[in-house]
């Protein structure tokens, strides 16, 4: 396939080597500045010329972090507080942590004793997104936007960050015109490959990601579209790893059409509005974020995935249930509910990067698939 080939290999590397892309920037002068889930305000690090760099565990056992954190933690915060401990993420000039869950509330004092070479910027969201908690919002930003200038030793125009939020905007575009055009070409993007394109944005300047995405999506329109002969399913949780799950449903004929996963979609199908200034922008995305971690009575992002199903074909709907992760599973039964009233079915799967045995999940999968 040619260029296509060498723009996934591309990303797929990147998406899997992030020690890599930070060595690189760290070897170019760069400053880069580490981004914990699900949500930091990273266009404010990029606006003052630093690369905003995503950690989202990793596959490696935590030993060290033992010494932190209960067992019963989530496996992204034991192993994203590993990558602290041992030294992958050496080099960082300081990390924002959202409080949006009591994991990562822990998260950011276990950080701030266990690498102190490493600041930690904690990032305070309202769960009230009415006017108070947005302005409240808008306060906090102007905080870790004064820490951030001190960190990069400029101040942060406000040109720079309008232009940032316009090409972050862009880059969500993109992102989401490459999940629509990846629905005709199932035999190309497969589970694995979606998720690599999705996960590579955060460990890249969005600038170049999205000129590779972009590009990415412009060889799959010159090629025909292809009827695809397998399953078709929606994925939601917070991230759908390790690999060898997406494995599993590539060998089962299951393509993925679309996703409410924090790590992907749920990244972008919230714009930043139009406002008087940068920072009001992004307070105001934040009151129109749709996630099992912000509350939403309506559950509206349910509804989003049930949509998406409809739309795309979907028979199934997968629950990547991130293990230990509490809001995740207090939507799952809603998730049921809503699902069956639509006659799409739910697989509940319990997901943990550091993968043992996969041999249960491929059962259960294998089963789906004949279900749906």
């Amino acid at each position: 396939m040619g260029r296509l080939s060498e723009l996934l290999k591309q990303l797929t590397d990147i998406s899997q080597t992030p020690d890599i892309q930070l060595k690189k920037y760290l070897g170019q002068g760069k400053k880069v500045i580490g981004c914990f889930p699900p949500y930091v305000p990273e266009e404010l690090a990029a606006a003052a010329g630093m690369v905003p760099m995503g950690i989202w565990g990793s596959g490696l056992e935590p030993v060290r972090a033992k010494a932190y954190l209960p067992s019963f933690c989530c496996p992204i915060m034991h192993s994203s507080l590993e990558m602290g401990l041992d030294g992958t993420v050496k080099g960082l000039s300081a990390v924002m942590i959202p409080a949006l869950c009591d994991a990562l509330r822990c998260i950011t004092q276990n950080w701030k004793v266990g690498v102190k070479e490493i600041p930690v910027i904690p990032v305070t969201y309202p769960q009230n997104r009415k006017k108070a908690g947005l302005e409240f919002l808008e306060s906090e930003y102007h905080l870790i936007l004064k820490k951030l200038e001190e960190i990069a030793g400029r101040e942060v125009e406000k040109t720079a960050l309008e232009e940032t939020l316009d090409l972050y905007n862009r880059h969500s575009k993109v992102m989401m015109d490459f999940a629509e055009t990846a629905n005709q070409h199932l035999d190309i993007i497969t589970p694995f490959v979606r998720h690599a394109v999705m996960k590579s944005a955060w460990f890249m300047e969005k600038a170049e990601h999205l000129e590779l995405v972009k590009e990415v999506t412009e060889e799959l329109r010159k090629r025909d579209p292809i009827v695809w002969k397998g399953k078709k399913v929606v994925l939601t949780g917070i991230l759908a790893e390790p690999a060898e799950l997406l494995a599993i449903l590539e060998e089962c004929h299951i393509a993925v059409v679309g996703d409410d996963l924090a790590q992907e979609s749920r990244q972008y199908r919230t714009p930043i509005p139009d406002g008087r200034d940068g920072i009001e922008r992004l307070a105001e995305q934040w009151g129109q974020r749709n996630c099992s971690l912000i509350h939403d009575t309506g559950k509206r992002r349910i509804i989003q995935m049930r949509e998406a199903a409809e739309n795309t074909g979907a028979t199934g709907v997968i629950v990547c249930m991130m293990k230990f992760c509490d809001p995740e599973e207090y939507d799952a039964p809603l998730i049921g509910k809503l699902m069956g009233n639509s006659d799409i079915s739910v697989l509940n799967l319990e997901i943990d990067q550091q993968a043992g045995s996969m041999e249960q999940l491929r059962t259960r999968i294998e089963t789906f698939a004949e279900m749906i």
